[in-house]
């Protein structure tokens, strides 16, 4: 296989099983995170930078990949968490801009992008730090620049490439001495590493599912590592803001202001959005700076001495037992400062809930089929959100007039409903969503979206019945399409294939499926086989543990 040029349809598919990669080895890349302090695991914060970039771009069919690196870009700054994510969103976002106006590329435009990209990382870090992330893509975009002449394709470039990373990334414990004391790499370097190696595979024809399952490639070993006393960490502080007085605004000048305020401060601006990380003592200053010029749409302030308290406690406990007083300790809450947006869902399932919050949910309701929130439960819900606009996602038919009707009641917020009579639609209309636009505008575009969204369920049956002349025993299994009975059997596998084969079209494109608590992994990954092997569509798997529902299916 020889690739002479990549366009956005092709860049596309590389981003997403990079995406997929770097999720599926995310422990690993966190246990490499072994600082005093980590403000968030580097692992988890790049992936979920990398898949709201994916998410961004995973339905463009554009041939240009100058608009789907621009996609890529915005979607990356939306969704970057912690410092890694906003480095890792201004990689992407310079080699976006080195690629605006072409259609495609050769070796020669990619090797320039990755230049741009570094040096796009190193402009929006204050005072860079070498041994990082930084370093590894600045190593490698310079070996990608001297050797592009006497390549003969993406293939090799990408050899080249990945060998420079790896070899950059070995150095790192040379040029920041924790990284030595610990005897561990740079955690950020290796996810780096994981998204460009999950790019040359695809290229390869080698396609990840997302399983997520922790690698031990990377030992880390922290007996000789030892913890400083008594310092004194602050806020980590993070936000995202639309600025609204672009007249008046300064990136340099900003930096200036905000610079005296704290340390690790990260600065980003693409055209009215502004995403800023800082650790301060005094994280009101730096929002009531920043508020001057515009209004925040996401924002998150965590004390980073109980989070080094944390560390110390988790790695001296990892034989205690489970605590049991009944309230979950793995959930922390900012300060109820105001936002312009905030979704709250209805969702049932561990995984689920999951990934809704991933998607930018502020605030799940634990229901569902057989669980129906009551009207108290959105009022309670709204009532502990604080936003300039509320959406609600019910995700269920039978859950549409209670949230319809805890509306009516609540005055005092902008409360809408996103009439999603099912998960499968939730989930879909969730990846239009754009805090940068006005509600109304995300309505319209949420709502529409609704009708384009085929829904399949599996559950089973409670009694012997007939429906539209079809006969259903108890127990039976039964393949539910836009909230019709279509088919059934004693059989799960069968049913659920069946089903999907009712579903897909000549225009279908996209398949996703969420599996329930009582499905087994080989059993899914007997459906993902016969779904490649029949259809070919491009696929996303879920582990949702929802209850009731085996399975639900989502084609568009």
């Amino acid at each position: 296989m020889s690739t002479s040029s990549i366009n956005g349809k092709l860049f596309r598919d590389l981003i997403i099983n990079g995406s997929v990669k770097l999720k599926n080895n995310m422990n690993r890349i966190n246990d490499l995170n072994v600082f005093p302090v980590p403000d968030g695991d580097t692992g988890s914060n790049m992936s979920a930078t990398m898949s709201a970039g994916a998410n961004a771009i995973r339905q463009l069919e554009e041939e240009s990949i100058g608009k789907v690196t621009k996609a890529l870009s915005r979607g990356m700054l939306m969704g970057a968490r912690g410092n890694s994510g906003v480095i890792l969103s201004q990689l992407f976002s310079g080699i976006a801009k080195s690629l605006v106006d072409k259609d495609q590329i050769n070796v020669e435009d990619f090797s320039f992008a990755l230049r741009s990209g570094v040096e796009q990382a190193y402009s929006v870090v204050i005072h860079p730090v070498e041994g990082t992330m930084l370093t590894v893509s600045r190593e490698g975009a310079d070996e990608a620049i001297s050797v592009y002449p006497d390549v003969e394709d993406f293939e090799e470039l990408f050899e080249i490439y990945i060998k420079e990373l790896y070899a950059s990334l070995e150095r790192t414990p040379d040029l920041l001495p924790v990284l030595k004391e610990v005897g561990v790499v740079d955690s950020g370097g290796a996810g780096f590493i994981e998204i460009v190696e999950g790019m040359r595979d695809a290229l390869l024809g080698k396609f990840y599912d997302d399983k997520q399952e922790p690698s031990g490639d990377y030992k880390v070993d922290l007996t000789n590592y030892k913890h400083g006393e008594g310092e004194d960490f602050g806020y980590c502080t993070e936000f995202i803001m639309q600025i609204e007085k672009m007249s008046e605004f300064s990136q340099k000048d900003f930096i200036d202001m905000i610079s005296p305020l704290g340390n690790s401060l990260v600065v980003v601006q693409d055209e009215n959005i502004l995403k800023v990380h800082i650790h301060t003592q005094t994280p009101g200053d730096a929002l009531n700076l920043a508020q001057h010029f515009g209004f925040f749409v996401n924002l998150k302030i965590e004390n980073m001495n109980l989070q080094h308290t944390e560390v110390l406690i988790h790695q001296e406990s990892d034989l205690q037992d489970d605590c049991e007083c009944g309230h979950d300790h793995s959930q922390s809450f900012a300060p109820k400062i105001k936002k312009k947006y905030a979704i709250v869902a209805v969702v049932n399932g561990k995984g689920l809930k999951e990934t809704f919050i991933e998607m930018g949910c502020d605030y799940i309701i634990d229901g569902g089929q057989t669980m129906n929130p009551s009207v108290e439960d959105f009022i309670t819900a709204v009532e502990k959100i604080n936003a300039d606009h509320i959406i609600i996602i019910p995700n269920n038919k039978n859950v549409l007039l209670s949230a319809e009707t805890a509306v009516d009641m609540i005055e005092d917020k902008d409360v809408r409903v996103l009439k999603a009579k099912t998960i499968a639609q939730g989930y879909s209309a969730l990846t239009m969503f754009d805090a940068t636009q006005e509600i109304d505008f995300n309505l319209e575009e949420m709502t529409t979206y609704l009708d384009k969204v085929k829904t399949g369920e599996v559950t089973f049956a409670i009694r012997d019945s007939v429906n539209n002349g079809l006969e259903i025993a108890k127990d039976d299994f039964m393949g539910i399409y836009n909230g019709q009975i279509v088919n059934s059997s004693q059989n799960r596998e069968n049913t659920v294939r069946e089903l999907i084969s009712k579903m897909i079209d000549e225009n279908s494109e996209i398949i996703t499926v969420i599996y329930g608590k009582d499905v087994d992994k080989n059993e899914v990954e007997e459906l993902e086989e016969f779904i490649e092997n029949d259809f070919g569509l491009e696929l996303d798997v879920i582990k949702g543990d929802q209850d009731i529902y085996s399975y639900i299916i989502s084609v568009e």
